[in-house]
């Protein structure tokens, strides 16, 4: 017996939409049937990419959200539920990284990174949990999905990016104190641990000679496309993953397995 994933009457809240796995995280639930809320800075490239799904038949909405700006973050999730109604899916992606050693990061380098990948995904996450949690209160029976997008880099050590792999690390650990915390509220927290995928935005990067070098230094010597997340990501958004709580997936190729 097969399992199709049907999304259909689901409002799905997506950060970092603008470009890469966000955009195609978006794309991928708003096909499946899901209402989808863009959020990110650039309202512009959220405009257009709500354009291209709403050509292809789906509906999406778009929100200004600054995830480093609790202000915002507030302001964001109030506007998303007003367009969209209540959030069912938050799926967490915003993030940033440098690249330098450690004994090279600044106060203002720590911050950048933290503020964002941290801070920011903790308190979009709690503000959509109070929603949701209220909205248990009233039907018991209601299931919500969060999906924090963490990295194989939470998992271990990668050079040149320890900050970034602090942040991850984090997320990880904040993923099951949530699922710990929210799931008796029927909230399922789950975290994605992608390895190294291609998109638009680093492209260039592993078409470069040093690029090439660290493809060469992957388990099976490729990169990811952001397709092959498609399946989890529908998985531990959907009511399918009603047993699934606190997991932390690792989509790398093996990577994390080195």
């Amino acid at each position: 017996m097969g399992i199709e994933f049907n999304f259909d009457g689901k409002t799905a809240l997506i950060t970092g939409a603008s470009s890469g796995l966000g955009a195609r995280f978006a794309k991928v639930l708003a096909q499946a049937g899901a209402q989808v809320v863009l959020a990110a800075r650039r309202a512009e490239r959220l405009k257009e990419l709500r354009a291209e799904i709403e050509a292809e038949g789906g509906a999406a909405h778009v929100v200004a959200l600054d995830v480093t700006d609790y202000g915002s973050i507030k302001s964001a999730i109030a506007h998303a539920e007003t367009e969209a109604g209540p959030i069912d899916i938050l799926v967490n992606n915003s993030g940033v990284s440098t690249t330098q050693r450690l004994v090279d990061v600044t106060p203002e380098d720590y911050a950048y990174v933290i503020d964002t990948n941290q801070r920011g995904a903790f308190f979009v996450a709690q503000e959509a949990a109070k929603r949701m949690i209220a909205r248990a209160k009233g039907d018991p029976s209601k299931q919500h999905r969060i999906i924090n997008i963490a990295s194989t880099a939470g998992l271990r050590v990668l050079p040149q990016i320890g900050i970034y792999c602090v942040s991850k690390a984090a997320v990880i650990h904040m993923t099951k104190a949530m699922a710990a915390e929210w799931g008796r509220y029927g909230i399922n927290v789950n975290a994605i641990c992608p390895g190294y995928i291609r998109t638009e935005i680093n492209a260039d990067y592993f078409e470069s000679e040093r690029g090439q070098a660290l493809i060469n230094m992957l388990p099976r010597q490729r990169l990811g496309k952001p397709e092959d997340l498609d399946g989890l990501l529908l998985l531990l958004a959907s009511d399918e993953s009603r047993f699934i709580n606190g997991a932390i997936v690792s989509a790398d190729d093996g990577m994390a397995a080195q």
